[in-house]
């Protein structure tokens, strides 16, 4: 895959990051799935970690398949990622959502 096919595939992630509704979260691997890239959770990762500095691309809504905050490292300060879930009214306790199935939003369903 070449620069501009990622290019590309990374902005088709931060269309479906930006529709994440207020308050939920989503998994890197259901945003794969939603794009038809299944096996590319890993990707949807790098995308993530690429769109730092992109205030339009809510990137704290994207947890790993088990809600926990596997991008946390990504953000600025210690504890970024959890304070803005956490100002959402989502639950964080040890890096991990609480409710997560509850608070899951699935684009494959939800679009």
């Amino acid at each position: 895959m070449g620069i501009k096919e990622n290019d590309n595939f990374f902005e088709r992630v931060y269309e479906v990051v930006k529709l994440i509704p207020y308050g939920r979260v989503t998994s890197y691997g259901a945003i794969a799935k939603c794009l038809g890239a299944a096996r590319s959770a890993r990707m949807v990762g790098w995308a993530m970690n690429a769109c730092g500095g992109r205030e339009d691309v809510p990137a704290h809504r994207v947890v790993n398949r088990k809600g926990i905050l596997t991008g946390k490292h990504h953000f600025d300060g210690t504890n970024l990622m959890q304070q803005l879930l956490e100002s959402e009214g989502v639950e964080v306790i040890d890096n991990q959502i609480i409710d997560f199935k509850k608070l899951f939003w699935d684009p494959m369903t939800e679009l």
